[in-house]
């Protein structure tokens, strides 16, 4: 199996949501722990020491704010995502002056959290990017959506610009068809994965008429963007 991509905690009392995030986390490459008080996630940020924290505010013992409160009163300075139900900007002031790295409210996507979480991550490991991706020759600016290889520009579409930017994300990691899916459809095909091998083949059409290629099949796994072995 693949290294996890980080460790997370989740903080979450709502059991449905909780096993939800947990198992969509999972998916997406994290490895999960979860808990249910502001207690326990005190003890579990100390002894397991994730990598990050999806904290909700709203928790049956301590809230939310109290938690990353202990937590950076007892030196523990990991990263910490609000999740909650709450869409106040006094809330959200409160929640980031405390310490908190980014507030994500309910209503939300999984994606857009998976994404708000490997940003908060690249934040505090050092990463400036996510603003450049570079692999090789290849490069992609997010904020233009330029993509060029060798110097030379590519037109991609919308699509294909996702499609490319999450194997970029995830280089030297297989990425299956499911996760593909949910990431750069969120699974408006209704499951029919053949929409990937059709985009994956757009994209080779274009990314890798030129030696070496980049984008790899591995037959009933995934696809990755790596250099060849």
């Amino acid at each position: 199996m693949a290294q996890a991509e980080a460790r997370l905690l989740v903080v979450e009392d709502d059991p449905n949501i909780r096993e939800l995030l947990s198992a969509s986390l999972r998916f997406a490459g994290f490895a999960v722990d979860a808990v249910t008080t502001g207690s326990e996630a005190v003890t579990a940020a100390r002894e397991a020491k994730p990598d990050l924290v999806v904290l909700d505010v709203m928790l049956p013992d301590l809230d939310g704010f109290e938690v990353i409160r202990r937590l950076r009163e007892g030196g523990i300075r990991l990263p910490v995502v609000f999740l909650t139900a709450r869409d106040g900007t006094e809330d959200k002031v409160r929640g980031l002056t405390l310490g908190g790295d980014d507030y994500v409210t309910k209503p939300f996507s999984l994606e857009e959290l998976t994404a708000r979480i490997r940003a908060v991550l690249r934040r505090t490991n050092g990463d400036p990017g996510p603003n450049r991706l570079v692999f090789h020759d290849l490069e992609l600016d997010e904020e233009t959506h330029e993509v060029s290889r060798a110097g030379q520009t590519i037109a991609l579409s919308p699509t294909e610009f996702k499609l490319l930017r999450y194997l970029m994300l995830n280089a030297g990691r297989v990425l299956s068809k499911a996760q593909i899916l949910d990431f750069v459809w969120n699974y408006d095909f209704r499951g029919d994965d053949s929409i990937v091998e059709s985009y994956i083949s757009y994209l080779r059409r274009k990314v890798d008429i030129t030696e070496p290629r980049l984008i790899h099949t591995l037959r009933g796994v995934g696809y990755v963007l790596r250099l060849p072995v």
